[in-house]
C-alpha cells in the first residue's frame, strides 16, 4: 500500500494505492478530509476520475463547512439530544464510572466508553419511543437492534427487525422520533413512495421539515 498527497486544483486529497483493489472509492470525512483510494492506476486516470468527481466532493466540503458537528471534551463533556453537557450532569452517571475503571488511559480505551454510554443511553431512551409509536401506528416489529452505524440513521428488514444507529442519542428528541416512526413505516411500505411518506406525514405533520434537517446532520 502507497499513499501520497494530491492536489487537484485548490483541494489536498489523500491518495492510497492498494494492489488489492478492484475499484477506486472516494470519502469525505466528517472533518472534510478527502481520501481516494484506488488500485494501480494512471496519472491521467486520477485527473479524469478528481474531473468527474469534483462537484460531489465540492458539495460535501460545503455541507460540513456550513453544519460542523457540535465539538465535545472527551473526558469533560458529553453529547446528548442535540446539546453539549458537563460530563457531570446526572445522566452520565454511568459514563463517569466506566471512565474511572479503566486500566490504560488511552484515546481510544476513552471512546470505547463514549460508545458503550451512549448505546446504553440510546436503548434506554429510545426503546419506550419505538414502542409509544408502534402501537399509535399499530404496526408491529419482531425485534429492535442498537448499533453504531456509519452511513445510515436506521434500518427495517423485510422480517420486521428495526435497527437503530446508537448515535442517534446525540441528536434532538423530534429528529429521534422521526426516525422512529419512518423504520416503523418501513415495516408497511418497504420502499420511499408516496404511501410511504404519507404515513409518516399522518404521525409527524412536520415530517418534512425533520427530515431536511436530519439530512443536514452528518453521523458522527
Amino acid at each position: 500500500m502507497n499513499t501520497n498527497k494530491i492536489v487537484y486544483k485548490d483541494l489536498k486529497i489523500e491518495h492510497i494505492c492498494k494492489s488489492n483493489l478492484k475499484h477506486s472509492y472516494i470519502t469525505v470525512g466528517k472533518d472534510a478530509k478527502v481520501v481516494l483510494k484506488t488500485p494501480k492506476v494512471s496519472q491521467r486516470y486520477i485527473d479524469n476520475l478528481l474531473a468527474d468527481r469534483e462537484n460531489w466532493i465540492r458539495k460535501q466540503i460545503y455541507k460540513i463547512e456550513q453544519n460542523p458537528p457540535p465539538k465535545v471534551n472527551i473526558e469533560d463533556e458529553v453529547l446528548l439530544f442535540g446539546e453539549v453537557y458537563s460530563i457531570d450532569i446526572d445522566e452520565a452517571r454511568e459514563l463517569r464510572g466506566f471512565l474511572e475503571k479503566l486500566k490504560i488511559n488511552s484515546d481510544a480505551n476513552v471512546l470505547k466508553c463514549y460508545d458503550r454510554f451512549y448505546k446504553i443511553h440510546a436503548k434506554n431512551y429510545i426503546t419506550p419511543r419505538v414502542e409509544y409509536f408502534s402501537k399509535v401506528m399499530n404496526l408491529n416489529f419482531q425485534e429492535l437492534k442498537f448499533r453504531k452505524m456509519k452511513s445510515r440513521w436506521g434500518s427495517c428488514s423485510s422480517r420486521g427487525i428495526i435497527t437503530l444507529n446508537s448515535e442517534l442519542i446525540k441528536v434532538k428528541k423530534e429528529l429521534i422520533d422521526y426516525v422512529v416512526v419512518h423504520e416503523l413505516a418501513h415495516l408497511k411500505h418497504m420502499n420511499h413512495s408516496k404511501r410511504f411518506h404519507d404515513l409518516v406525514e399522518s404521525h409527524l405533520q412536520n415530517s418534512k421539515e425533520l427530515r431536511r434537517e436530519l439530512k443536514k446532520i452528518r453521523i458522527f
